[in-house]
């Protein structure tokens, strides 16, 4: 129980600060100097030239910061580099892509806070943007979106970069899940409407609008009765939900992303169990694409990333597979990513893209 409320703090603190910042654009997005840090701070828009004496090469990779931050001379190089490394997917995704294995032909889904479109990383990848209750104006947009986006078809953050996305916004923000369970069956209904090559086949939802532990407080029904419907289309749903939800966090090795061997399960900094019965997806030390005012491109890059940045990116892993087999459902898709996953000394599963992306090829039905 104790591990739930951990998660689930981390992906709705994600969340709640894109919202509440969103509320009041004029703000906080102006530079203010700080005189202390501590491991895992949140530095975006802060100025760190008077404390560059508490600073050090190891706990700089732990902070939330944007290329807003301002570092000391000394540390902006270095800086940097975690921005420019955390792009890569790791654990082979570039690999993958270079034999031309991107999600290309795909079509996939995202419900979650609103964004603008025009981000270099997934600038005309959005094949159609609802909106189902967000109401924010169209030069605005949230933290958490651009993020997702990225995450999952991002020229160079995604696992899927050629796959086509359909992304519908929802104020999570509301904590009222008929706004997720609306945008669900959306998707649903857009689907009736596409030919069977083209209809979505699987929808990211960094959210948990229902099940223990949810934080949202209203028409948690309304969820489950939408994510029923999506099952019986053959959707295949990746959210945070306990109840439903499939992955767990882990971290790689960012001078070393591609060793799967050196990933380890769960947060930096925090000491949670495992469960065995999920596959870990890499949430922490990742870059993702920012942008708050349309036309103002920027990145962020999280040395803690919260649950939220799973879903994108497992998702995006099983596009690849469908690009390589079409035939494969999505139920059958996720066992083969759980049989060719990683086992860890801890019991833990890690996703193993290279490994499930030979298993999809060799499936039988």
């Amino acid at each position: 129980m104790e591990k739930t409320k951990i998660a689930a703090s981390i992906v709705v603190s994600f969340c709640l600060l894109s919202c509440n910042k969103n509320s009041n654009p004029t703000s906080f997005q102006d530079i203010q100097g700080i005189t202390s840090i501590s491991p895992y701070q949140d530095i975006r828009w802060k100025d760190l030239q008077k404390i560059g004496s508490q600073l050090d090469s190891s706990i700089i990779k732990t902070f939330w910061f944007n290329e807003k931050t301002v570092w000391p001379e000394k540390y902006l190089t270095y800086a940097k580099s975690f921005v420019m490394k955390g792009k890569n997917p790791g654990l082979g995704i570039r690999q993958l892509h270079q034999q031309g294995i991107t999600g290309k032909g795909v079509s996939i889904a995202i419900i979650d806070q609103n964004i603008c479109l025009d981000h270099p990383e997934f600038a005309n990848k959005i094949v159609e943007y609802h909106d189902v209750g967000c109401n924010t104006p169209s030069n605005q947009s949230s933290m958490h979106g651009p993020a997702v986006a990225s995450l999952l078809v991002g020229d160079s953050v995604g696992t899927a970069p050629d796959a086509k996305l359909y992304f519908v916004a929802a104020p999570s923000w509301t904590q009222d899940a008929k706004y997720q369970a609306d945008a669900l069956n959306w998707i649903i209904a857009k689907n009736s409407s596409l030919p069977e090559n083209a209809k979505i086949r699987a929808v990211s939802i960094s959210a948990a609008p229902s099940g223990p532990g949810s934080p949202f407080t209203k028409n948690n029904a309304d969820w489950d009765s939408a994510y029923v419907h999506a099952v019986n289309a053959g959707i295949l749903i990746i959210d945070c939900t306990q109840n439903h939800g499939i992955t767990a966090p882990c971290y790689y090795n960012i001078d070393d992303p591609d060793n799967v061997s050196a990933c380890i399960p769960g947060w930096p900094g925090l000491a949670i169990p495992n469960d065995t019965n999920k596959i870990c997806v890499p949430t922490s030390l990742r870059t993702t694409a920012e942008e708050y005012d349309k036309g103002n491109f920027s990145y962020q890059f999280t040395g803690r990333g919260g649950l939220s940045w799973a879903e994108p990116y497992l998702v995006g892993v099983i596009a690849l597979g469908w690009q390589v087999r079409p035939d494969i459902s999505g139920d059958e898709m996720i066992r083969l990513a759980r049989k060719s996953a990683y086992l860890a000394n801890s019991g833990a599963l890690i996703i193993q893209p290279k490994a499930f992306i030979d298993s999809v090829k060799a499936f039988r039905k």
